[in-house]
């Protein structure tokens, strides 16, 4: 039967101070054991731990520098460490933090302290893999979405780039831009829901043929569900929202104006403007200027007017993320 229970690697010169971890923490973790800085490295590299513990003052090399060491390379710098040290000066404290320590407790241990301090830890580290899981999820569900359509891996790039830049612009915070960011993908995942003879028809679409396109928001909206997690919630209002337009003529609910959410407002702005200047096989790229021409005779119509003057005035930038992520001939 396999041991599901989390790994630490405690790391101390002195067999005591092991001994004492030990006693503390073998009820409920795996534990590893290593008396020297360079014995630890080598342990995290053959079996790398949930967490570690570790001593400061040890001969040849310091638990300073076997932090630096672990933060310094991508397969390790996530690995969680706690300094345990007799040390009790709030220089050493800082220094232990400075180097990437996320905590920092002095000697001689409370078990108590040690036990809630390491159970922290771990659980934020268990948030930190959810948030990543998720976030890959709604990446692979774009990509998925792209097989169902004439446009890129690079059009999603750019636009969901260009949200996060019109969303800094409007005063979203850098975390609630770099959302809107990730969310963004999600745009078109109703897609997946419609036939094929019409997602990949060359002509144009009869109107039968363009009320079933209609659906695909209100698809991706059912595609993505109820969840407790904000990035699903914010890519199902984009989905559901990025087809309507400020003056109430999109769909599918007609909201109009300040009804339609802002991240959706956004999300539509940046879509239609990458599609606008990228080749497509029904049609030639446009100059920008000439999107931004129709852009700005569509503000008060299909656009946010507010939204449009940020985008003009955000238009280096955007131009960057363009040229950036350029679609391969």
């Amino acid at each position: 039967m396999s041991d599901d229970r989390p790994k630490l690697l405690i790391v101390d010169d002195e067999p005591v101070n092991l001994r004492v971890l030990n006693q503390t923490l073998n009820e409920n973790y795996r534990l590893t054991f290593a008396k020297s800085g360079k014995e630890a490295l080598r342990l995290v590299g053959l079996d790398r731990p949930d967490l570690i513990l570790l001593d400061v003052m040890m001969p040849e090399m310091t638990g300073y520098q076997v932090c630096e060491t672990l933060k310094s390379q991508e397969n390790t710098k996530a690995i969680p460490v706690i300094f345990v040290s007799a040390l009790n000066d709030s220089s050493d404290e800082t220094k232990g933090f400075n180097v990437g320590a996320v905590d920092y407790i002095t000697k001689p241990i409370s078990p108590a302290v040690v036990k809630a301090r390491v159970r922290t830890h771990l659980s934020l580290v268990d948030a930190e893999e959810l948030k990543r899981t998720r976030l890959q999820v709604i990446q692979r569900l774009g990509r998925a979405s792209e097989y169902k359509d004439n446009e890129t891996g690079m059009h999603v790039m750019r636009m969901s780039h260009y949200s996060k830049v019109i969303a800094l612009a409007c005063g979203f915070s850098e975390s609630a831009a770099e959302k809107l960011l990730h969310a963004a993908p999600m745009h078109d995942i109703g897609k997946i829901g419609i036939p094929d003879s019409i997602m990949l028809k060359p002509d144009k679409l009869t109107d039968e043929e363009f009320a079933v396109m209609k659906r695909h928001p209100e698809i991706g909206a059912e595609i993505l569900g109820e969840s407790d997690s904000d990035l699903i919630d914010l890519a199902k209002v984009v989905a559901l929202t990025h087809h309507e337009k400020w003056d109430g003529s999109g769909y599918p609910k007609g909201l109009k104006g300040e009804e339609i959410p802002l991240e959706g407002r956004i999300v539509a702005l940046a879509d239609v403007f990458d599609a606008l200047t990228s080749k497509r096989p029904y049609k030639e790229a446009w100059p920008v200027e000439k999107a931004i021409n129709l852009i700005q005779e569509q503000k008060n119509k299909h656009f946010d007017p507010e939204l449009v003057d940020l985008f003009v005035q955000e238009l280096p930038a955007i131009l960057k993320i363009k040229q950036r992520w350029q679609d391969e001939d």
